[in-house]
This record gives C-alpha cells, structure tokens and sequence, in this order.
C-alpha cells in the first residue's frame, strides 16, 4: 500500500478547442482517478454536457484494503467504493458493461453488450490486466489476483477447500512484490487464527529477496517474518510455464536445471499488464501496450482522450501504484472540464518519493520512506486510520431504510 505527499504545483499550458453545447463525455472504467472525477462533478456539474460512467463492476474495491479483507480484518463491503450513489449525486448515466475496443475515426467505445457509444471526450481508467499472457497454462491452473472482482468471488471457494482438504494444502503465490507479500501475510494470519493446521504456503520470487525496490533493510525484514510465520521463500526463480497441479520454474542465474514445485492451489500476483485494445485501437502506447499520455494526463496521439491510473504510461515514469491515480484524479477532474470548457490544461508531475505501508497480517506493517523504514503494530494503525479515513470520503450519505442492514466497521 502506497501512500504520497501532496502534488506538486501545476503548470497552465495552452487551452483545447471549445467543444460546443450538447457534447458527450464517456469515462471508460470506474477506477480511483474516475471516482474523483465523479465527486468533482456532483460538486459542480458540466452545464451542457452529457457524461456516462461505463464500467463491468458497480463497485471499485480498495486494493490497499483487500490483504486486510483476506486475513479478517474487513468485510469486503468496507474496502469498496459503490459507484452508483456516486454516479447519482454527479447527474452521470452509469452503464454496467466493460469496454472492448475504441473506433478513433467514428470516436465511438465498442462495449461487451454490443452497443458502441460515441464520445466528444474519452477519458480511460479501466486498470490494467494480469501479467500472465505469456504464461503457458496460467489461464487454466492459476487464480490471478486481477481483476480483484474474480479473486473475491473465488477465493471463499478456495478457503472452503482448504479447510475441507484431507492431507497438507500446498499453496503457492507467484510473485514477491508488496501485492504478493501482503497476501501471503494475509492468508497466513488468516490460517492460525483459523486453525488450517495443513496449509502450507509457498511464496515464488524472481529475486533473492522478497520486495523489489524496497531498500534492503525492510527486505531482509520481511523474509524474517516470512520465516518466522512459516510461510516458505522460493527465491530467484521465474515461472515457465503452469500445468494441474505444477509449477515449472527456472533458476533465474539461466542454469540448464528447473523446478517442479507441487500444489493444490496457485495464486499469481505477477504484476499489472496492459489490455490488447488500447493498441490494437491506434492510441499511442508504449512498449508495454500503456496509454502514452503527457503531463496533462492527454493521449499524445488523440487529444480527445484521457487516460489515468494503471492503464496510463504517465510522462514522468512511477511504478504502477493505485496512489498515482488517487493523486491523479483532481487534475484528470479539473483537466477535463477545462477541455469540454475551452480553457487551459495543466501539468501535473507526480513526486519521485512516496511513502509505502504494507500490512503483514497480525494487525502489523512495515512502513519505507526513501532510505527511511519503520515496523510495527503502531504502523497498521497508522495504515488503517488512512485506508479507513480515504473509505469515508466515498461513502453515501444517503439514509438508509429499515431494510439497509448497516455495515459492520
């Protein structure tokens, strides 16, 4: 879980074309950025303009919050954001469906349901995809954690097969940054307050060292509690292919020998890639298939489309963090009603430095600010008083019926 300073100062650049009066603004996905564009307009609606939310979730779920739904923490209802409240007090037309492709001549967005709906301006917040196209057999003998809507519909189906399992569980977790970590924190937590005496779990990354990126102290400080919690590292090796109940890997130092590891379920947190159609559409993306945009959070190829959050390959590079859309989302809000208004657009550079807090299950975390690093339970306080205190900004105000049961805290 990340979490940043204040945005820098923006920059004013020279102003769009005025649209004229009766235009159409679509956001495509209903990601972090896209809630604050949604709060932004029920503040201050877009006189003249149509806007319609399309998106194949009527919820975002916080991903800074799912580890602590998955060890007990939260019932999944605390870590979502419902979109509909919010597409209600913004005057904003929600459609429940997922965009499949973009016509850029017609400017139109193909959607699953088979309607294509046009767009004056196109804004795009759909996240990114699981990173496992190129793993053979992923598709079939892996439960990815993207989209985060599937894992929550599976992984009760999951915890029933491991308490129902006779003989040792073997789990295993592809991947070893901060979402893969979190998880196994998680799920371990989960198991001894629990009793999943059989569960054994296996974590599988590509380094020596769980946490890539993070300074080496809070590394080594997580494989010692990886340890102490029983939770097994397989390090520095990468996967190569997935069949029932197998997982071969390869040494990464590129030995001829590989690893067969045996398991009876296979989570993959492998990291974020991009959907096919942004490409396959015509918009500029970079190697990875990202919506190249500049400062102003504008396609370089179509200034009539935006693009924030993971989907987005930003001009000033950052890892792929739902932060950067959280801090994104005032100035995709304020950039884009200056496009339909005419008025200028503004820079926004996104700092270097963010602050990360990742949550090790017992209600304790470790926390890294450049070469600084703090751990204990006083940290998953401070993370929970800011995942909780960001949850509230979103709730419905609306009072709730006798028949609303009110959610738990």
């Amino acid at each position: 879980m990340t979490r940043m300073q204040p945005e820098q100062p923006m920059q004013q650049t020279q102003p769009m074309q005025p649209m004229q009066p009766g235009k159409r603004l679509l956001l495509l996905g209903g990601g972090h950025a896209h809630v604050q564009v949604l709060a932004a307009l029920a503040e201050q609606p877009l006189a003249g303009w149509t806007v319609q939310l399309v998106s194949p979730w009527r919820r975002q779920i916080y991903s800074g919050m799912l580890p602590g739904w998955v060890a007990g923490h939260y019932p999944i209802e605390a870590c979502a954001i419902d979109l509909d409240p919010l597409c209600r007090r913004a005057g904003v037309d929600f459609q429940q469906t997922a965009g499949t492709g973009l016509d850029l001549a017609r400017q139109a967005v193909h959607g699953a349901d088979g309607v294509d709906r046009p767009w004056d301006l196109l804004s795009i917040d759909t996240g990114p995809v699981a990173g496992l196209a190129r793993l053979p057999g992923s598709a079939d003998h892996t439960l990815p954690i993207r989209p985060i809507e599937r894992f929550i519909a599976e992984w009760p189906r999951l915890v029933e097969r491991i308490r129902h399992h006779a003989g040792r569980f073997e789990l295993v977790i592809l991947g070893a940054g901060a979402g893969g970590i979190e998880l196994a924190f998680a799920i371990g937590h989960r198991a001894r307050v629990e009793g999943w005496s059989a569960l054994r779990l296996t974590v599988v990354g590509s380094e020596a060292l769980p946490l890539p990126g993070a300074p080496p102290r809070v590394r080594r400080q997580a494989l010692d509690l990886m340890r102490e919690r029983g939770i097994v590292w397989h390090a520095s090796s990468r996967a190569r292919a997935v069949a029932a109940g197998r997982l071969h890997l390869q040494d990464v130092a590129g030995s001829e020998g590989a690893t067969m590891l045996s398991f009876d379920a296979c989570l993959t947190t492998t990291g974020a890639a991009a959907p096919d159609w942004p490409s396959a559409s015509g918009l500029a993306t970079d190697a990875g298939g990202f919506i190249r945009v500049d400062r102003r959070l504008r396609s370089v190829s179509h200034p009539t489309v935006f693009a924030a959050g993971d989907v987005a390959a930003l001009a000033d590079a950052r890892p792929r963090s739902g932060v950067y859309a959280v801090r994104a989302g005032p100035v995709l809000a304020d950039n884009l009603r200056a496009g339909c208004l005419g008025q200028p657009l503004r820079d926004w550079t996104p700092q270097a430095r963010a602050l990360y807090l990742i949550s090790t299950g017992d209600r304790h975390a470790l926390a890294t600010w450049g070469r600084w690093s703090w751990r204990g339970h006083w940290v998953w306080r401070w993370k929970d008083h800011i995942d909780r205190a960001f949850m509230r900004r979103w709730a419905d105000p609306a009072p709730r019926t006798a028949l609303e049961p009110e959610t738990p805290p």
